[in-house]
């Protein structure tokens, strides 16, 4: 894009920085100008109306009866009432006006980092390098994943049409996918390859790390986040084979937990707790429901003690440590609860602890600078269970699989790419940098470039700067 006619990129990011900057005063303008009484009235209703929302929420995950009812009630009524009060008192034209403004200004400001980035040759997404089309390539595959995608898309046929050797999982039987692999090596595969699930991508990725193999990925799993964050196509697991004849390699990162491999995420507490019930797997939402009251408030549950990095985080109820960080939520950003990059050498970190109604109102309200919500990257977490409060459990509540061994010294609960597992403490996750040789198509329709962060304060630096060059600082 040219802007008023220049095509230096620097011209043109000074330019898209004025408009952010405009833009954004006239959003400002708009409110403390075009609101008046009955818009400040507008304002306090709908900070009302969130903290209301907030504590609705809390009551339905934490509680059960009349509190539970009520806390549903809470969660829809509030922010109804709040729209009701803004078409009926509020100046709507101006709001929306101003919404514009802001939304306007984020664009540009977003263009305006983007193009600095790019011109003074930031961290953008390392080339991935062309590669000889493999020999011998081993392709596991579970014929159950994803609802029986393997067959629906005939992967096995193509697979094999490729020159691969396909190595089918038997759903009925038990199978150690990391021996299946290992015993490929031995035969001489020069490429390990799975269809499946993420927690079963994991297992056969760290033998093809610890032999320097490369490594296939085929999206054929229920939803395939690590998949996801490589760019590839979830709709169509067949497109993922053709990396075979006209393939790219990428580095990219590769946890460990406990010396257990991972792709995507390790979490604990309510959650692990959680997908350790048999139930789960055939009614996800229903026994979350059913549970969360019993692992949020009546002992159930473990409490975490975690240190990041030598950071305490004390009495956690939540812990998800991921392979690289998660992009923070922005609407006009579609790497949006994404990891924008898989070969960053950091965990990330979120850290929840909510212990009441009112915590769950602070954390809607100030978000990570809440004492409830910890966000960050390390280099090491490590994490210890807490014993959960001595308060009795109806025998109809909460009740823990058999492998969970609640009370058991020295466990707790996680689950690693979504599988349940029981770990000794203390759990340490780690991170392997640029250990994994994934090889991926060239084409991948889900490729996103890392977003720079949105800095105003850079952003006003650009935009009144007195040269046609930019530092980048």
């Amino acid at each position: 894009m040219t802007v008023n006619g220049s095509g230096d990129p620097m011209d043109q990011a000074r330019t898209l920085a004025r408009w952010a900057l405009g833009a954004a005063v006239a959003a400002v303008v708009l409110l403390l100008t075009g609101l008046g009484a009955a818009g400040v009235l507008v304002i306090l209703g709908a900070l009302v109306g969130l903290v209301c929302s907030a504590v609705g929420i809390w009551w339905f995950l934490a509680h059960r009866g009349p509190l539970r009812v009520s806390g549903a009630l809470l969660a829809v009524g509030a922010p109804l009432a709040v729209l009701v009060l803004y078409v009926a008192w509020g100046p709507w034209l101006t709001g929306l006006g101003a919404l514009a403004s802001w939304s306007v200004a984020l664009v540009c400001a977003r263009a305006s980092l983007r193009l600095i980035r790019d011109t003074n040759g930031g961290p953008a997404r390392p080339r991935p390098k062309r590669r000889p089309r493999p020999k011998r390539p081993v392709l596991i595959m579970n014929p159950k994943s994803g609802g029986g995608k393997v067959a629906r898309f005939g992967l096995v046929e193509k697979a094999e049409k490729l020159g691969a050797r396909v190595v089918l999982i038997d759903p009925s039987v038990e199978t150690d996918v990391a021996a299946l692999a290992r015993e490929a090596v031995a035969e001489g595969a020069d490429l390990l390859g799975v269809a499946g699930g993420d927690g079963t991508q994991a297992l056969v990725a760290a033998v093809a790390a610890e032999h320097d193999l490369p490594f296939l990925v085929i999206s054929a799993g229920t939803r395939n986040h690590f998949a996801l964050d490589l760019g590839l196509d979830r709709a169509d697991p067949a497109a993922c084979l053709d990396a075979l004849v006209d393939g790219e390699e990428l580095r990219v990162d590769l946890g460990s937990v406990s010396g257990r491999a991972f792709v995507n995420t390790v979490s604990f507490g309510v959650y692990a707790d959680v997908v350790q019930l048999p139930e789960y797997r055939d009614a996800k939402a229903g026994t979350a429901v059913d549970v969360l009251p019993d692992l949020l408030q009546g002992g159930g549950g473990d409490r975490l003690d975690a240190t990041a990095d030598g950071l305490r985080l004390p009495a956690q109820q939540a812990l998800l440590v991921s392979n690289n960080a998660y992009a923070a939520p922005d609407p006009f950003s579609a790497a949006a609860a994404r990891r924008p990059r898989l070969d960053g050498g950091e965990l990330g970190v979120i850290a929840v602890r909510v212990d009441g109604a009112a915590q769950a109102a602070e954390m809607a309200v100030l978000g990570t600078n809440s004492t409830g919500l910890n966000v960050l990257t390390a280099a090491r977490v490590e994490v210890t269970g807490k014993a959960a409060a001595p308060v009795p459990v109806p025998a109809s509540a909460f009740v823990p699989a058999p492998a969970r061994a609640p009370g058991a010294p020295g466990t707790i609960a996680v689950a690693v790419d979504g599988e349940a597992l029981t770990l000794p403490t203390p759990v340490v996750c780690t991170l392997r940098p640029r250990a994994l040789r994934v090889l991926v198509p060239r084409h991948r329709p889900g490729v996103i470039e890392p977003q720079p962060p949105l800095d105003w304060r850079r952003i006003t630096h650009i935009a009144f700067q007195t040269t046609s060059r930019s530092s980048g600082s």
